[in-house]
């Protein structure tokens, strides 16, 4: 039977409509700006002021720009190595460290549950870990990007949480069936936690795909610089040697293309976690 609303609860709705699309556009406008800008001729680009809801002109001179830049190409490759690796140990280490303390019969596993949740608030700092990292040899090597940040507490404790929630009679049977703990973790507690798993792996993907501060704190060698450190490079730096690899253009055109490829470049570093969030 249809209820019949009062003005008040129209006026009500119309305005959480309104609200809730004017934070729609505002968070929409700047990913569409980048996006229309990266496609816009640079003369165009540079002279233009104000809000961009068309892309000025059209070109891919910047795409062309940034693909032939080695620096690019190599920082995907990187990059790629640092999110499937290092997801992988995310996982890995974040699923036997929540088995261990959630489980009911475990009575350390309380006490090692608030020294964990302690390294949320306090940490050693930098430099002690710069000194540890240095001491374990792992300076210039993947080792150092991927290791130390092998569990995240905050994650920890929510897949502990959920763990937990998982029947005790079902462990209860598989250690009648003459079942480990190992054989209980990966054959009934992650199969039954599927959904959980994907939101650990968007988690733990997207942290390693924008990651860049370990790598500029551990990597010297630029062969191991993941795609975020040459995004930092063109950005912050507002460094444009590294354009003399990306395309014909004379040198006197570097500071007009400049814009273009910032803004190309960040479309390029963007987009393909961007495609990874529908399906997770």
């Amino acid at each position: 039977m249809h209820q019949h609303r009062s003005l008040s609860e129209k006026l009500f709705e119309i305005f959480n409509i309104c609200f809730l699309l004017i934070i729609v556009l505002l968070c929409l406008y700047p990913v569409l700006h980048v996006l229309f800008a990266s496609f816009s001729e640079p003369d165009r680009l540079m002279q233009h002021r104000g809000l961009l809801i068309s892309p000025l002109g059209f070109t891919v001179k910047g795409y062309e720009m940034v693909f032939k830049n080695k620096n690019i190409l190599l920082g995907y490759q990187n990059t790629l190595t640092y999110v499937i690796a290092g997801t992988f140990v995310n996982l890995l280490m974040t699923s036997i460290g929540a088995y261990v303390v959630s489980r009911k019969n475990f009575l350390a596993g309380n006490t090692i549950m608030m020294m964990i949740t302690f390294t949320m608030f306090f940490s050693g700092g930098l430099i002690p870990s710069y000194l540890l990292v240095s001491k374990l040899g792992w300076i210039n090597s993947r080792a150092a990007v991927i290791i130390p940040k092998a569990i995240d507490t905050m994650n920890l404790i929510i897949m502990r949480t959920s763990f937990k929630e998982i029947p005790d009679s079902l462990e209860e049977s598989a250690r009648l069936d003459g079942a480990g703990d190992f054989t209980i973790l990966f054959r009934i507690v992650l199969p039954l936690s599927k959904a959980l798993l994907a939101v650990m792996t968007l988690f733990y993907a997207v942290g390693h795909w924008n990651a860049w501060f370990h790598a500029l704190i551990y990597l010297r060698d630029r062969k191991l610089w993941p795609l975020q450190l040459f995004l930092r490079e063109i950005l912050v730096s507002a460094d444009t040697t590294s354009m003399n690899n990306m395309s014909s253009v004379p040198v006197g055109d570097f500071s007009l293309y400049k814009q273009l490829v910032q803004y190309t470049t960040i479309v390029v570093s963007t987009a393909p976690i961007l495609c990874l969030y529908p399906f997770l």
